[in-house]
């Protein structure tokens, strides 16, 4: 049998025999279907990739107000489309460290005060023109204006200077900081012709795929752009995503081959599609959060104790193993946890406190009255349960929560950062300046809890200029403190990704750094 098992394997790897071939054969020597599931993608593997096809995902996260500018991209679908047809300077990789993209090469001041961007010659747009410096420092310089309301502003305020000469972007900071080319992987910061100056919302962009269907809230459809730079990704002719913001629709659209990756498997059903005979799911840890989030200069939640009672009313460890199952971790009421290279552990976690929940309660000399929570079941994987324990837990400790269930269809246009006590989810990001710059800084515009105090943007600034590793994660220690004692966040677990795709498709790694691959899922992926 083993001789039989080589030499189709062989076939495989010379690309002669298709799965359905392999896995009935092997069926009929006895073979088990996971351990000829094994050897087949093994095969797959050493092949290498394969190119062609139509390559299709199934994501939540998608709207019909959704647009094609990056500036704008506030959930699941949107990161993907621009990941189809955009393209960062830089990229950060799955263990963690940068992929040079539309940036050749990186070069710094000794004082990592100014930053030098060479930019990769022969990169094109889709309208045949070549990608320069210029183009950069208009996108740059587009997501650093307060008009544009970007997802970026927050990591751009800490430029003093940006310009282009030549072949090279360079960027002067008002304060050095060692981090600035991970903050240029952000997904917003896609590279556009002009900047999108004239049109953010162009089609154009200088990723591996072109737009051809854009259907915000149905679909949307990519070909493959024959001039992309890069022969070691983009394998497939063609790329779709469907929007499914159900999640058994989701799955039933994997198990069916309607599409060919889903993104945000529920927990609870996790195990049993892994049994399925025709699917992977794929599981890894990393910074995402789910949390429920209050903004704080909005009454009642503009009352610390009222705060701090409720984060000692959610019941965490309940929440990971109820609604995650296991997929994740419990989180702290800040955004960072041991993902983080300057994480400090010592932190005390806290606890679910009925006690402490009542006598802050009391102390916030609040009126009684609910207390509105709005969820939706695409704010994340289980998001109305989660909900529903955090009221019952609450309750034990005297607080009215009220739950009101808000549509999917205009959650992060008209929900998210609009209402003051929601919840949401974030995919973090590779540094922790980069998360509390997006979302922490006063003025950043997705500062979703409203956090705005001096002494945290100090502390920020002084990390960023602070080279020495230990006095660094000082401050951040600092900022963390404070965050989780004062803030608005109520961040009750950390998710693992968990995703699934049919046994068809090969080459998936799994990345911590964000959804399916990082957004990486139609570039990397092919069929075996």
């Amino acid at each position: 049998m083993n001789e039989q098992l080589d030499y189709m394997t062989g076939r495989v790897t010379a690309g002669k025999m298709t799965r359905r071939e392999f896995m009935g054969k092997a069926a009929a020597l006895g073979v088990s279907a996971a351990m000829a599931s094994t050897l087949f993608a093994d095969a797959a593997r050493a092949a290498g990739p394969a190119k062609g096809g139509h390559l299709k995902m199934g994501s939540v996260g998608g709207e019909s107000t959704n647009s094609l500018d990056p500036a704008l991209a506030a959930s699941q679908v949107p990161y993907h489309v621009l990941y189809n047809f955009g393209e960062n300077l830089v990229q950060i990789n799955a263990d963690g460290s940068l992929n040079m993209r539309v940036a050749e090469s990186i070069e710094s001041s000794a004082d990592a005060k100014t930053w030098m961007f060479k930019i990769r010659g022969g990169v094109e747009f889709h309208n045949g023109k070549t990608v320069t410096a210029e183009d950069v420092l208009k996108t740059m310089e587009r997501h650093s204006n307060e008009d544009s309301k970007s997802g970026a502003l927050g990591i751009m305020r800490g430029i003093e200077s940006m310009k282009a000469e030549g072949d090279v972007f360079s960027v002067t900071l008002n304060a050095p900081n060692a981090d600035l080319p991970y903050l240029m992987a952000d997904y917003h910061l896609m590279i556009q012709p002009g900047g999108g100056m004239d049109d953010p919302a162009t089609k154009v962009g200088c990723g591996p795929y072109m737009v051809e269907v854009d259907e915000p809230g149905v679909r949307h459809g990519f070909k493959k752009f024959a001039n992309y730079w890069d022969d070691s990704r983009g394998h497939v002719d063609s790329t779709e995503i469907l929007v499914l913001n159900d999640a058994t629709a989701r799955m039933a659209a994997l198990q069916s081959g309607q599409v060919h990756v889903v993104n945000r498997v529920e927990p609870k059903v996790a195990a049993l599609l892994d049994r399925a005979p025709n699917v992977n799911v794929h599981n890894v840890g990393g910074p995402g959060h789910y949390v429920f989030i209050m903004h704080v200069d909005t009454a009642p939640f503009d009352n610390n104790e009222l705060r701090l009672a409720l984060k000692y009313a959610i019941d965490r460890e309940e929440m990971v193993e109820k609604v995650l199952r296991g997929y994740g971790s419990v989180g702290n009421d800040m955004p960072i946890n041991g993902s983080y290279p300057l994480f400090d552990d010592a932190i005390p976690q806290r606890m679910f406190d009925v006690d402490k929940a009542a006598e802050h309660y009391k102390n916030s000399g609040h009126d009684g009255s609910p207390i509105v929570l709005r969820v939706a079941d695409g704010a994340f994987p289980g998001a109305v349960d989660a909900a529903a324990l955090f009221q019952q837990s609450a309750k034990k400790a005297g607080i009215p929560l009220e739950i009101k269930r808000e549509p999917n269809d205009g959650y992060w246009s008209e929900v998210w950062n609009k209402q003051p006590f929601c919840a949401s989810y974030w995919g973090g990001r590779p540094v922790q300046d980069q998360m509390y710059s997006t979302a922490y800084l006063s003025t950043a515009d997705w500062n979703d809890t409203r956090f705005k105090r001096e002494d945290f943007d100090k502390l920020l600034l002084e990390a960023r200029a602070e080279l020495d590793t230990d006095k660094r994660k000082a401050l951040y220690s600092k900022m963390g403190y404070m965050l989780r004692d004062e803030g608005g966040l109520i961040c009750p677990m950390f998710n693992d990704w968990v995703e699934a795709t049919s046994t068809d498709v090969m080459g998936w790694e799994p990345t911590p750094s964000g959804d399916t691959m990082a957004g990486r899922w139609s570039s990397a992926l092919w069929f075996g």
